[in-house]
């Protein structure tokens, strides 16, 4: 069997902390920002945590975090 490979598109958006906790920017912080308030971009300039249901699947595509 050969070794696995990390999904670079996956490796480029997703943040692994000290504590093995993923990490991930948000959507909707791309374009049209004039609309949006500052408050709400403020706030979509910060990372979140990935939902544990996401987790097993980002896990696979990133084995050598």
């Amino acid at each position: 069997m050969g070794k696995a490979k990390t999904h670079q598109g996956t490796a480029k958006r997703i943040r692994i902390t000290a504590r093995g906790k993923l990490r991930r920017g948000r959507q909707m912080a791309g374009h049209l920002k004039i609309s949006k308030s500052p408050r709400r971009l403020r706030s979509l300039a910060k990372e979140t945590a990935v939902d544990p249901h996401d987790r097993r699947r980002l896990e696979r595509l990133l084995p050598y975090r």
